[in-house]
């Protein structure tokens, strides 16, 4: 799994453990729900800055959203 996908895998979970949806965690981290979908399909390549607010967003550490599990 590349560090692309591992990322939208990593959001994916931790945004479910949250019981938000994407619609829900794209208005907290002020994206767009598409954005989001994209990102957790492993579609979309996000920036430094979209990491840190989709982290903030989900009350984590930037660094837990880009660690193997």
């Amino acid at each position: 799994m590349d560090v692309v996908q591992l990322l939208g895998a990593n959001v994916r979970m931790h945004r479910k453990l949250k019981g938000l949806s994407q619609e829900q965690l794209a208005l907290e981290a002020g994206m767009e729900r598409s954005y989001v979908s994209d990102m957790e399909r492993g579609t979309r390549n996000p920036s430094v800055r979209a990491l840190g607010r989709l982290a903030e967003a989900l009350a984590v550490e930037p660094d837990a959203l880009l660690k193997r599990l």
